[in-house]
């Protein structure tokens, strides 16, 4: 299970370079799923953080993408996304309603590309719009700064999931 995953180039610009290490992170996320059984998918491996499977992973990584990038920074909807639910601070990563690993991946994969167009059509300089939370004032590149830092610590976690789910590991 080697998978051809490849590093930015050495001298990208700077653009180029934090959208691929993000999609980086991505791909390793995705790739950690590859052969997972249906329950092993929603399978919790870490007694103390239930929701912590690689389901909702994936689910929550989704989130996270929605939240920063067409929430906090285009300054729309966040009413249907489950991170703002103030009654369950574990709401985006919860798959117990039959979702499939699959549709949870593809879901993911279409943030993903939204993300990327999002990231395509500003400056890294732009400010985030939604005038309800301070993070929005962050410009796009810390944003992005901190999507590689959330995406990479969580493909950490699916690495651990991984491996206590089935025994796989690897550097990717």
């Amino acid at each position: 299970m080697t998978p051809a995953l490849e590093r930015p180039p050495f001298h990208a610009d700077e653009r180029t370079a934090l959208i691929g290490w993000l999609d980086l992170q991505r791909q390793i996320l995705r790739y950690k799923c590859e052969g997972l059984s249906e329950a092993d998918a929603h399978r919790s491996v870490v007694p103390t953080s239930p929701a912590m499977t690689m389901a909702g992973l994936i689910s929550h990584m989704r989130w996270v993408e929605h939240t920063w990038l067409e929430v906090l920074f285009l300054g729309g909807d966040e009413t249907r996304n489950p991170s703002f639910d103030e009654t369950d601070e574990d709401a985006d990563w919860r798959t117990d309603d039959g979702v499939t690993l699959k549709q949870l991946l593809s879901e993911y994969e279409a943030q993903c590309t939204r993300s990327n167009e999002i990231v395509a059509a500003a400056s890294l300089d732009d400010i985030g719009r939604h005038p309800g939370y301070r993070s929005a004032n962050a410009n796009l590149r810390w944003m992005l700064i901190h999507l590689v830092e959330e995406t990479g610590r969580h493909a950490g976690h699916a690495d651990i999931v991984r491996e206590l789910l089935d025994g796989t590991k690897g550097y990717y």
